[in-house]
Parts: structure tokens; sequence; C-alpha cells
């Protein structure tokens, strides 16, 4: 296979257009002409309002979702379906209830033939990285929504995939549980120096832990610019208070803020159409 590598590109997307039918038989435009490249051990991430397009971006990242136009490459390479460098971690509830901690997070290694004792050692090390021992023998429905999520982080990070994306796993917790989380996901990403592309409504979220941010248009999706984060590293919650987090966030904010308030009213058009049609 022919590979089409630009220095140290981990992953890169080349013109991806995705199309949806509606209910109603309209053709919408759910991505339009989206590049994206993401370097070999940066943490990149993708904001964007209700309804931009973010999470039909990372099905197609991690395959899958497919019948869209342009290129997709690892590595160089262009692929499609799923590829084993790339590992994801969903919004929703994704841990075996059966299972206990160190278990779930050993399932990964166990199917792929890794011997007990050596996968046992991986998970109680990760799990170490989590910040949940003395967890290792309970059950999913005993931990919290904030642990559950770490669970399935390590899970996913157990296999070593050389991209992890991150589909707003901490979206269901408050934001002062998410700032907290975003500390252990840091000292993470820098043991592991992962390539890492997280999806996330919270600008705070994105800022706190990014090398670089990308912005969203509403729908048709497209990337409206792409911002460097270049707060100090290493880097912990203490940020947020800082001055120039605040620039950034607010740098952010006001090239989202169009793009928020056309998909706000776009929404509130479509529910009086939708009311009026039912009368």
């Amino acid at each position: 296979m022919t590979k089409i590598l630009h220095s140290n590109e981990a992953l890169a997307l080349r013109e991806i257009t995705k199309k949806f039918r509606s209910e109603s038989g309209l053709e919408v435009v759910a991505l339009d002409r989206v590049s994206l490249v993401l370097k070999e051990g940066e943490f990149l991430s993708v904001v964007g309002p209700s309804g931009c397009g973010k999470s039909t971006l990372i099905n197609i990242i991690a395959g899958l979702t497919d019948g869209y136009e342009g290129e997709r490459l690892i590595n160089g390479e262009k692929v499609s379906g799923t590829h084993y460098d790339i590992g994801m971690v969903f919004q929703e509830e994704s841990n075996f209830p059966w299972r206990t901690t160190l278990q779930n997070v050993a399932f990964g290694l166990e199917v792929a033939g890794t011997p007990r004792k050596e996968r046992e050692e991986i998970a109680r090390h990760l799990i170490h990285m989590i910040g949940l021992d003395g967890f290792e023998d309970v059950y999913p429905a005993e931990l919290s929504g904030g642990m559950r999520q770490r669970v399935a982080l390590a899970r996913t990070l157990a296999v070593k995939p050389k991209i992890l994306l991150l589909d707003e796993p901490f979206g269901a917790l408050d934001e002062q549980t998410r700032i907290l989380l975003g500390d252990q996901l840091l000292r993470i990403w820098e043991e592991l120096k992962q390539t890492t592309l997280l999806v996330t409504h919270s600008i705070t979220e994105a800022v706190q832990l990014s090398t670089r941010v990308a912005l969203m248009t509403y729908r048709p999706g497209r990337i409206r610019a792409v911002i460097d984060v270049d707060l100090p590293r290493p880097r912990s919650s203490d940020v947020v208070a800082s001055e120039e987090f605040g620039r950034l966030t607010g740098r952010i904010w006001k090239e989202l803020r169009t793009e928020a308030s056309r998909g706000l009213t776009h929404d509130e058009e479509e529910l009086r159409r939708r009311t009026h049609v039912s009368h």
C-alpha cells in the first residue's frame, strides 16, 4: 500500500464529506470537506456547537462510520474500517457489569491471549495510573460515574493503541469533576505520550488538556479554525485560574459564538415547524 506521509502525521483526514438522508427524505450534509491532521504525540480537541458533526467525525476516524467522501490516513496509509492502531473511549457506559475493575481493564488483553499474570500486572499498573488503587475487586455498579469512565479509559489504554479517541468521556459529569479528572488524564498523557483526539462541548476542558483545539462550524460541519494552546507543560488544573487560560477560552468562545447562535436558531425554527405541522 502506498504511503503518503507528511512529517510525523499520526492521522490525517483529507476532504471528508458525509451526507445523511433525513426521515423526511431530505439530504443533510453533516460534514463538508473536513481536513485535519493529528501529529504524533499531540493532544488535539475538537469543539463545536450541537449538530456540527463532531460525533460523525470521530466515528469516521474510528472506522465506525462509512459511506463518506475523502480519505482517512493512519501513519500515511489510506485505510477504511476499524484499525488496530486506534482505541476509543465512548461517552456511554461501556464497562461489563459482571466484571470487576481489574477484569474490565484486563478484558482486551484477555481477548488478545495475553497470559493471565502479565495482563493482571498491566491492569494493576493502569488502575494505579487512574487513581483507583483499592478498587480492583469492585464491580461497576459500586463505582461513581467518573470512576467508571476512568476504568473504561484504562481498559482502552491496556491494549496500547497508538491513537486514542475520546468521545466526551466526562460529558455526563459536573464541571468540577471534569476539571479534576482532566488532571489525571493529563498525567496519563504526559507518561504515555499517546496521540490523542478529544471531542467535547466544553471549551474549558479543551484548553485545559490540549496542544491544539479545532473549532467546527454548525451544520454542515467544517473546520472554522485551529488554535494553538501554548500554555506551559507539565500542566495541571491550576492553569484554569490563569490569565492566559481566560484569554484562550475567550478567544475560542468568540469564534464559536456565531456558530452556536446559528444552531440555536435552527433548532427553534425546526421545533416551531414541527409544532405547526402537528396541529
